[in-house]
C-alpha cells in the first residue's frame, strides 16, 4: 500500500510539474509574440509540415528500399567479402557535410524536390545499411546450423531465422535514420524543396523571431513524434523472443 500511495504521489507531481510548464510556455508564448504569430501562419505551418513529412517518407521510404536488400545482399557468401568495403564508403560519405551533400544533388538534379529527395536519401542510407549488416551478422551461428540440421534452404534461414533476429537492429537503424531526416529537411528548401525550412530561414533572413519557430517548433515536435511512432512499432511488432524491449 505504501508503494502505490508513493507512486500516485510521484504520478501527481509529475501531472502537475507538467501543467504549470505548458501553462508557462503558453504565457510565454502569448506575451513574447510567438503564440499570435503561429496562428497567423497557421496555413502555412499546415502547409509546409505536409512537404516536409512527404519529403521524409519518399526519401527514408527509397533509403529503406534500398539499404535493407544491400544490408542482406552484403551479408551473402558472394558479396560477404565487400561488406566492410562498402561500410568505409558510405561511412566516408557521411563525413562529408549536409550542404555539400545538397549544393552536389542541385548541381547534379537542378532546383526543386527531386535534388532534396537524392540529397536526403543518401544522407539516411548509411545507418540503414550498417545496421542491417551487423543485425545479421549477430545471429548466433548455432542458430543458423541447427535452420541448416532441419533441411531449410538458404532462402527459408534468412526469412525465418536471421531476419526475425536482425529485426531489431534494423529497426533501430531506420529509427536513426528518420531522425536524421526529420532534422535535415529543413535544409532542403535551400535547394527548393520546401517543407518547414522555408520559415526557418525565412524568419532568420528578416529577423522574424516569431516566424523562425514557426518552423523550427513543429519540426522538433515531428522528430519526437516520428521517434515516438517508431519505437511502438520497433515495440510491437517484433516478436517477443527476439525484441529486447519485451
Amino acid at each position: 500500500m505504501a508503494e502505490h500511495a508513493a507512486a500516485a504521489g510521484l504520478y501527481r507531481l509529475w501531472r502537475n510539474g507538467l501543467l504549470v510548464l505548458i501553462f508557462a510556455l503558453g504565457a510565454w508564448a502569448w506575451a513574447s509574440g510567438l503564440l499570435p504569430t503561429m496562428i497567423d501562419l497557421w496555413d502555412d505551418i499546415v502547409y509546409l509540415a505536409r512537404q516536409h513529412i512527404m519529403l521524409v517518407i519518399i526519401s527514408d521510404g527509397l533509403a529503406v528500399l534500398v539499404g535493407v536488400p544491400l544490408g542482406v545482399a552484403l551479408t551473402r557468401p558472394a558479396l560477404r567479402r565487400y561488406g566492410d568495403i562498402v561500410l568505409q564508403v558510405l561511412n566516408i560519405g557521411a563525413t562529408i557535410p549536409t550542404l555539400a551533400i545538397l549544393a552536389l544533388s542541385m548541381s547534379l538534379l537542378g532546383i526543386g524536390d527531386t535534388p532534396a529527395i537524392f540529397g536526403l536519401f543518401v544522407l539516411t542510407l548509411l545507418p540503414i545499411v550498417s545496421n542491417t549488416l551487423a543485425g545479421i551478422r549477430a545471429v548466433p551461428p548455432h542458430l543458423i546450423e541447427a535452420a541448416h540440421g532441419m533441411g531449410m534452404s538458404t532462402r527459408q534461414i534468412l526469412l525465418k531465422v536471421e531476419l526475425p533476429n536482425a529485426m531489431f537492429v534494423i529497426y533501430a537503424g531506420i529509427r536513426t535514420a528518420l531522425a536524421i531526416n526529420v532534422g535535415t529537411v529543413p535544409l532542403a528548401f535551400l535547394i527548393g524543396g520546401g517543407g518547414l525550412g522555408e520559415l526557418i530561414f525565412s524568419g532568420i533572413a528578416l529577423n522574424e523571431f516569431g516566424m523562425m519557430l514557426a518552423g523550427a517548433i513543429p519540426t522538433a515536435l515531428l522528430a519526437i513524434l516520428v521517434d515516438f511512432l517508431m519505437g511502438q512499432m520497433q515495440l510491437w511488432t517484433i516478436p517477443r523472443g527476439v525484441n529486447p524491449l519485451r
